[in-house]
């Protein structure tokens, strides 16, 4: 039975996080599809592009609440059903593929930093506020959304184990940070090009293909 539960509880978090809420968000606010400008990426920091802050902060709200309210429901009423740190960990891990990797929207998701971010303060939410702080300071000082994510993903493992140590969380916390800095690697590119965005920077939809002109031929009268 308690493999049943562990199952349906794995799942369910990943069909939650398979909600895109960029996506969703915009089209309910009657803004472009975020797909379709900028990074192209369906995730906050693109929505704020579109000039929309309020569509952004809704975005991040919510993809980061699509990734803590399952791992918070297992820490609450998992240990009456059996439901032990393996489960937890792995309901953490569902739901951040389900936003990468969305059924709902044939699994083009986006990078899942504020997921992620949703499932550390599930799993341990004085692990979520440092590694928020830590985004928020790299934020600050360089203004790049990318980068703020790539170093919170790196430090966030290591606060996991220093402080509250391994396990099947630990591990999670790991794979979850190489994950974000693979999902990055054309923002690490361009940041090393110096063409990456900042913050608030907003981005133009991508342009229609130009095809060249056809030529005509002119037939001189005789």
């Amino acid at each position: 039975m308690e493999t049943v539960f562990s199952a349906g509880a794995i799942v369910a978090a990943y069909l939650i996080g398979s909600l895109s809420f960029a996506v969703i968000v915009s089209r309910l606010m009657g803004l472009n599809d975020p797909r379709t400008y900028g990074s192209g990426n369906p995730g906050a920091t693109n929505v704020l592009r579109s000039g929309s802050k309020k569509a952004a902060i809704l975005t991040l709200l919510l993809d980061a609440l699509k990734g803590y309210v399952p791992v918070a429901l297992v820490g609450w009423f998992g240990g009456r059903l059996g439901l032990g740190d393996g489960t937890l960990a792995l309901v953490g891990l569902a739901a951040f593929l389900g936003h990468l990797w969305p059924v709902f929207f044939h699994f083009k998701g986006g990078k899942g930093v504020a997921t992620a971010a949703g499932v550390l303060f599930g799993f341990e939410p004085w692990l979520g506020l440092a590694t928020l702080a830590t985004w928020a300071i790299i934020a600050f000082f360089f203004r790049y959304s990318s980068l703020a994510s790539i170093v919170s993903a790196v430090f966030a493992p290591f606060y996991q184990m220093l402080i509250w140590g391994g396990g099947p969380v630990a591990g999670v916390v790991a794979l979850m940070g190489l994950l974000l800095v693979w999902r990055h690697a054309a923002n690490i590119q361009k940041l090393l090009a110096g063409t990456e965005s900042k913050l608030g920077q907003k981005a133009h939809a991508h342009p229609p293909a130009v095809h060249p002109p056809k030529h005509r031929h002119h037939h001189r009268a005789k």
